[in-house]
């Protein structure tokens, strides 16, 4: 829901987001982003990091994080998190499609509300798939579009939603373009809205994980 088209800016919703982002923490968000980041290690790469909600959450074990975030007030705020987080965050100017690293170089890479905004969801998917090791895992909690009346929904409210809340598309179906990716999806599961504390319309949110080829 975050990661904002590259050249463009929306401050208003930066603003709005980096407020009320926080209080996801406290109604349940904290608790997903523990379940999507457990287990992972070595080097990872965050695309649209946001104001860095994540970075406290990351085990330990994890060596390195590269962060992406092309908005700059949320950038600045993902730059203040870095400091204080448990592991070692760099966070930079960029954005999901075009990701500033070597092929095979990476873990995994992670995306917490970032798909339904980039401007070519083929294209983020496809450097995904390049920047991860052989076997490495794709980490992702998003929201997609809901079936029957609730996705029509989204279909008809999509184009003005899209205007105001910095890109985000209500009805992507992104875990399905994970496996056009050539991604391997090793385990989906439905959260719900309500799971991270702050109403986003969609009513289906998962969280899941993508193995790149071996």
């Amino acid at each position: 829901m975050r990661q904002i088209a590259p050249g463009r800016r929306h401050p208003i919703f930066a603003l709005v987001y980096g407020a009320l982002a926080p209080l996801s923490e406290v109604g349940g968000g904290a608790r997903a982003r523990r379940e999507l980041l457990q287990g992972l290690r070595g080097s990872v790469v965050e695309v649209g990091c946001g104001s860095g909600l994540n970075f406290r959450h990351y085990p330990l074990e994890v060596a390195q994080v590269t962060a992406l975030e092309p908005e700059p007030q949320l950038r600045r705020l993902a730059s203040r998190a870095a400091r204080r987080a448990t592991v070692a965050v760099e966070v930079l100017d960029g954005v999901a499609e075009r990701i500033p690293l070597p092929d095979g170089s990476q873990d995994a890479v992670v995306s917490a509300l970032v798909l339904c905004s980039v401007e070519d969801l083929a294209g983020s998917l496809s450097e995904v798939r390049r920047v991860l090791r052989p076997g490495g895992e794709f980490r992702f909690l998003e929201h997609v579009r809901g079936h029957g009346a609730g996705g029509r929904l989204e279909d008809l409210v999509d184009p003005l939603w899209t205007r105001v809340a910095g890109g985000c598309h209500l009805n992507r179906q992104s875990d399905l373009e994970v496996e056009r990716a050539g991604l391997r999806l090793e385990g989906v599961r439905e959260l719900g809205t309500k799971a991270l504390g702050i109403p986003i319309p969609g009513p289906r949110m998962l969280l899941g994980t993508a193995l790149a080829p071996s």
